[in-house]
């Protein structure tokens, strides 16, 4: 090796030794006849100090150090006068004798600390500059240690590790695939995996009992915070289980990791009906952190003559507790931010319950004093107490109310970083309508088992029929889902039909898994866990980019290496594709 040490494990403890370190220039100060450098490894920091009064050769190479150069420096531990009580290594500094450079860097372009100059395209162009700084690096230690404790409770549970293939065949239900043609077999093509679910269930057929893997997944699909096209996923699989089973593993693969990671006992992980989630709270991954839950006010609200109300299908409020005091000018701002094309709002209502306890609402020319009592006992309210409300179609008006509620919990500071609050939604619609294709679309995947006491709805109400799923929610994020699967060809084939597929049209893409159904499928089931989602999470961010050592932008552009790219006219002959763009 180089270096007898890293940059981050000397004490007092070493005092009067000789060392060699290799690192990078943090800082350099010079005050004269003494100078300072800060040299920097993945380990720490440590300040050397070099009297370059008595070595010119030490003080030319000194005055030509600059930010990022690599050095190999030998010296004597010695004791600081200026202690550091926020450095590991503050207490000592290493008196040089010798330095090497081992290489020199231009100026960087940005600022390598924990609190950087460089905005992010910046820093995702240098990403490798940036996987120097602190947050970055941590970050990524954080996602190695839960790599780490993820496999060794699994194996201590007897779960198998088994890698499935990157390349297989696209298939039309999820998100779009990414296609990689085949240039031994021109005009067919791979896809890249959105998640191994197949293969998992055929490692089932084939005796496995209980698999993981940590994998990497693509999706071809729009990008935001918590998305990638690149992902990766704890991916599990168990046979001859119930869905009381897979809660209980991974509830306490969940406790396991905050326990171990994060030094944090997980006691509570509460479980909510997929139909009580969108009624109280608009959504299917609540934020239980606070509460705020909705209040349906169609009985009191309709029939007053207010055509806002009495048009809707659905009126629900929430109550702001503490907000009474909000002025006009916030609520007119909040008014407008509803009103924003991402959420569509068309308006927002308001009553405030004043500290000396009048009530008075922005349509107080349709309801009286008896009318707005009605409505704060509803909802619970209280004088400083402040009531939100919306009005329209029952869905539209949920998904635009759950957007307000996580708004005003972000404004009251209800939405700390370092509270976790987990849960378990239970009983998913098996299908769901989409009015552009005209057809139902499986809410989890094709493989996801129908409640067997819902079966018989297929066929005559197929919108209720529940699904064996269930997804573990934490802080409003979901970050792993799954069901028990059909294991039946004949429900399997069921499935399909209903999901518009031909015996033809499932038989080409599915049909290596409903002909291994016929030799013995045992029941199973499984989840995955959004790897990456977790890690933010636990880091304590609101995205997945900076757990992610090389991630890509908004426009699924990696902009360090400038990829996606064009390739060559001969590549593309060779695999016999012409592109047509337009001009």
């Amino acid at each position: 090796m180089l270096r007898t040490h890293t940059c981050g494990e000397l004490t007092l403890s070493n005092l009067g030794e000789t060392v060699t370190l290799c690192g990078w220039v943090q800082k350099s100060r010079d005050l004269g006849a003494t100078t300072f450098i800060d040299v920097r490894d993945r380990y720490g920091l440590t300040q050397l100090v070099l009297n370059t009064d008595n070595d010119a050769t030490l003080r030319e190479k000194a005055k030509g150090l600059g930010r990022e150069f690599v050095l190999k420096v030998t010296g004597k531990v010695i004791e600081r006068t200026s202690k550091n009580a926020k450095m590991v290594t503050g207490d000592i500094e290493i008196a040089v004798t010798d330095i090497e450079i081992l290489n020199s860097s231009k100026t960087p372009p940005f600022i390598i600390e924990d609190e950087t100059d460089g905005g992010e395209e910046l820093r995702a162009k240098y990403r490798y500059l940036d996987l120097r700084r602190n947050p970055i690096r941590n970050n990524l230690m954080l996602r190695h240690k839960m790599a780490q404790e993820v496999r060794k409770y699994l194996d201590g549970l007897d779960f198998i590790e088994v890698e499935t293939p990157v390349l297989i065949k696209s298939t039309p239900e999820g998100a779009r695939d990414f296609v990689v043609p085949s240039r031994m077999n021109p005009g067919e093509f791979y896809a890249l995996p959105q998640s191994p679910q197949t293969f998992k269930q055929l490692l089932m057929v084939s005796g496995f009992d209980r698999y993981f893997q940590i994998v990497k997944c693509f999706r071809d699909e729009d990008l935001r915070a918590d998305r990638q096209p690149e992902f990766t996923q704890i991916d599990c699989e168990l046979s001859f289980i119930t869905q009381e089973d897979i809660l209980n593993i991974f509830e306490g693969l969940t406790r396991h990791l905050f326990k171990t990671v994060k030094g944090i006992d997980l006691i509570k992980f509460p479980r909510m009906q997929y139909a009580d989630a969108m009624r109280l709270y608009g959504s299917d991954k609540p934020d239980l952190r606070f509460g705020m839950e909705f209040v349906e006010l169609n009985g009191i609200m309709k029939g007053k003559n207010f055509s806002v109300f009495d048009n809707a299908e659905l009126v629900i409020g929430i109550n702001a507790k503490g907000c009474a005091e909000y002025t006009r000018k916030q609520l007119d701002e909040l008014t407008e931010w509803l009103k924003r094309p991402q959420i569509g709002a068309t308006g927002l209502i308001y009553c405030r319950y004043g500290a000396d306890g009048t009530l008075k609402s922005s349509v107080d020319k349709f309801y009286g004093e008896d009318d707005l009592t009605n409505l704060a006992a509803a909802l619970s309210a209280e004088p400083g107490d402040l009531i939100l409300i919306l009005a329209g179609q029952s869905q539209k008006v949920r998904k635009q109310m759950n957007e307000l509620r996580l708004e005003m919990g972000t404004r009251l500071g209800l939405r700390n970083k370092n509270d976790f609050a987990p849960l378990w939604v239970l009983d998913f619609p098996l299908l769901e309508w989409d009015e552009e294709t005209e057809r139902y679309h499986a809410m989890h995947h094709p493989f996801t088992s129908p409640k067997p006491e819902d079966i018989a709805m297929l066929d005559t109400e197929p919108g209720e029929v529940r699904a064996n799923a269930y997804d573990l929610v934490i802080n409003g994020t979901e970050i792993g889902g799954g069901s028990i699967r059909i294991h039946d060809r004949t429900l399997q084939a069921l499935m399909f039909k209903h999901l518009g597929f031909t015996p033809e049209e499932a038989q080409k893409q599915f049909g290596f898994l409903m002909d291994a159904f016929e030799y013995g499928a045992p029941p199973h089931g499984g989840i995955a866990f959004g790897f990456d989602r977790l890690c933010s999470i636990f880091a304590g961010l609101d995205s997945i980019r900076d757990v992610i050592a090389f991630p890509k932008n908004n426009s699924g552009r990696d902009v360090m290496i400038d990829t996606p790219a064009t390739i060559s006219d001969a590549q593309l002959n060779e695999l016999k594709i012409k592109t047509t763009l337009p001009l």
